[in-house]
C-alpha cells in the first residue's frame, strides 16, 4: 500500500472517531449521520407513513444523543402513530426527566395518561402544569372527572356492587382510548350481574387489542357457557390453552363444558332409542353439574317434560312444566305445560294454559297460540268420540315411526285369530286399531283429523265411522305379512286369517 493511501485511511479513521465522539453515527454507506440528520430522516419517513423506519431513525438519534429530550419526544410521536401507547408514555416520561420545564411535553403526557385510563397520574401532571401557569382548565377538569369515576368504579367493584361499578366504568371508558385493565374489570362486573352478552363484547375488544390476554379468553369462554353457546365456550378455552397449556381457569372451563355435553348426548341418544327414563336420568345428571346454568337448565327441562309425557308419566311432566313456567313465563314453558295437560287428557286445563300464553305473549306469537288452542279444542272434542291417538296409545305429536310401531304391536296383540276366547272384543279392537292407523299413517287424513274435520264421507267430523270399504285384515297382511310369528292360512271369500305360535 502506498504511503499516500495509508495517510488518507488514517485520516478518515481519525475523522470518524471524532464524529462519533461528537454524537454522530455512520450510515450503511459509510456516511456520517448526525442526530439532527437522523431526526430529519425520521420526519421524512413519518410524512411517508413509514413508521417503523421513522422509529428506527429516532432510536438511533437517542443512542447517539441520549441527553437530548427532543429525540425522545420525536420517538413518542411515532410510537403514538403506531398505537404503541405504553412505549409512547415511556418516551415522554424520559424526555421530561431530562427537561422538566417542557410544558408542551407535559401537556402531551397528561393527555396520554387520560387516554390510557391512568387519570390519577394525569391529574398530578396537570397540577405541575398549574404551577407553571400552563394548564388547560378544560383538560384538567376532564382528567379530574375521569379520576373520580375511576375511584368510584374501583370502590363499587371491590364491594361487589356490579350495576354501579358498570356505570362508573362506562363513564371512565367513554373518556379513554386504551385501558384494557379497566375494560376487563367492567367485563367481570357485567358477568357477575348476568350481562353475558356485554361480557362477550368487552372481552372481544380486549382480545383484539391483546391477543395474548389469557384471562380475557377464560372470561369470554365462561360468558359463552352461560349463554348456552357451548361450542364457542370450548373454542375460547382452547385458545387460552394454546397460549398456556397449564392455565387452570381455561382447563377447568374446558373440562366442565365437555362433561356437560357428554351427559347431554347420552340423554339425547337414550331419548332417540325410546329409553325415556334413562334419558331423563342423564339429563338431570347434566343439569346437576351446575344447577345455576339456566341457559342449559331451562331448554333441557323442556326435553325432560317431553320424555315424561312420552313415557306416560303425565303428572311428572305437568310438575316439571309448572316449574319451568314459575321460573320464567315464556312461550316455550307455557306451550310445554299446555302440551303436558293435553297429553294427560286434561284438555280444559290445556286450553286455559294456551289462552294464558295468548294473553302474555306479544302479537308476533298470537298465531302460534291460536293454533295450540284449536288443537286442544279438537282433542277435547275427539276425546268424547273415537280418539285414534288414544286407541294406538300415542301422543298427538307422535311421528310416523311411532305410529307404525304402535299399530304393529297392537294389531298383533288384538288379532282375532290370536284371541279366540274373546273374539268379539278382539274384532272390535282390531277394527279400531286398523282404522286409527289408516288415518294417522296418511298425511292428508291425519291433517283433517288433527284439524277436527270429517275424515270419511260418512263422518260428521272428528273420529268414528271409518271407511266401510276398507278391509283391515287385508291391510294388516299387506303391511306386515302376518309377522310377529303369524302364518297366513288360506281360505277364499273371508278375511285373512293367521295362525300364531
Amino acid at each position: 500500500m502506498g504511503y499516500r493511501k495509508v495517510v488518507r485511511r488514517l485520516a478518515a479513521v481519525s475523522i470518524l472517531c471524532l464524529a462519533t465522539q461528537g454524537g454522530a453515527v455512520t450510515g450503511a454507506d459509510g456516511e456520517i449521520l448526525s442526530p439532527g440528520k437522523l431526526r430529519s430522516m425520521g420526519e421524512v419517513a413519518m410524512s411517508e407513513r413509514k413508521f417503523d423506519e421513522a422509529a428506527s431513525y429516532y432510536q438511533r438519534a437517542v443512542e447517539a444523543e441520549p441527553e437530548n429530550p427532543l429525540n425522545y419526544y420525536r420517538l413518542y410521536r411515532v410510537h403514538s402513530r403506531m398505537k404503541r401507547m405504553s412505549e409512547a408514555l415511556k418516551d415522554l416520561t424520559k424526555a421530561l426527566e431530562i427537561d422538566p420545564t417542557k410544558t408542551e411535553y407535559r401537556n402531551q403526557k397528561a393527555k396520554l395518561l387520560v387516554s390510557l385510563g391512568q387519570c390519577d397520574q394525569a391529574v398530578e401532571e396537570y397540577e405541575l402544569l398549574k404551577s407553571q401557569n400552563a394548564a388547560d382548565p378544560s383538560a384538567t377538569a376532564e382528567a379530574e372527572a375521569c379520576a373520580n369515576d375511576t375511584r368510584d368504579a374501583l370502590l363499587e367493584y371491590a364491594s361487589g356492587n356490579w350495576d354501579a361499578a358498570v356505570v362508573h366504568f362506562e363513564n371512565v371508558l367513554s373518556r379513554v382510548d386504551q385501558a384494557s385493565d379497566l375494560l376487563f374489570m367492567k367485563a367481570q362486573a357485567q358477568y357477575h350481574r348476568g350481562d353475558y352478552y356485554g361480557t362477550v363484547s368487552d372481552t372481544g375488544r380486549i382480545i383484539k387489542a391483546h391477543n395474548g390476554h389469557l384471562s380475557a379468553y377464560q372470561l369470554r369462554g365462561e360468558a359463552y357457557f352461560r349463554l348456552g353457546e357451548h361450542d364457542m365456550a370450548v373454542t375460547h378455552f382452547r385458545e387460552g390453552l394454546k397460549l398456556d397449556p397449564e392455565h387452570k381457569g381455561c382447563k377447568k372451563g374446558h373440562k366442565a363444558v365437555k362433561a356437560l355435553l357428554k351427559k347431554k348426548k347420552r340423554g339425547d341418544d337414550a331419548y332417540e332409542a325410546g329409553n325415556y327414563d334413562e334419558a331423563i336420568g342423564n339429563w338431570w345428571s347434566a343439569i346437576n353439574l351446575d344447577s345455576t346454568h339456566l341457559a342449559f337448565f331451562l331448554p333441557t327441562l323442556l326435553d325432560i317434560i317431553k320424555a315424561h309425557s312420552k313415557a306416560g308419566q303425565h303428572e311428572e311432566a305437568i310438575h316439571e312444566a309448572t316449574k319451568h313456567v314459575n321460573h320464567a313465563e315464556t312461550k316455550e314453558g307455557l306451550f310445554a305445560l299446555g302440551d303436558a295437560f293435553v297429553a294427560a287428557e286434561r284438555f280444559e286445563e290445556g286450553i286455559r294454559t294456551f289462552s294464558r300464553a295468548q294473553q302474555a305473549l306479544p302479537d308476533t306469537e298470537q298465531r302460534a297460540c291460536q293454533e295450540k288452542i284449536q288443537q286442544a279444542q279438537v282433542a277435547l272434542k275427539q276425546s268424547k268420540e273415537k280418539n285414534y291417538y288414544k286407541i294406538l296409545g300415542l301422543q298427538r305429536n307422535a311421528n310416523k315411526k311411532e305410529i307404525k310401531k304402535a299399530y304393529r304391536d297392537l294389531a298383533l296383540k288384538w288379532h282375532p285369530d290370536k284371541n279366540t276366547d274373546n273374539k268379539d272384543e278382539a274384532e272390535k279392537m282390531f277394527q279400531d286399531i286398523g282404522e286409527a292407523y289408516e288415518v294417522l299413517s296418511d298425511e292428508e287424513l291425519k291433517g283433517k283429523y288433527d284439524r277436527g274435520e270429517a275424515v270419511f264421507d260418512n263422518q260428521g267430523g272428528g273420529g268414528g265411522g271409518g271407511n266401510r270399504h276398507f278391509n283391515h285384515n287385508d291391510f294388516f297382511n299387506q303391511h306386515f305379512g302376518g309377522g310377529g310369528g303369524g302364518q297366513r292360512q288360506g281360505g277364499g271369500g273371508g278375511g285373512t286369517h293367521f295362525r300364531f305360535h
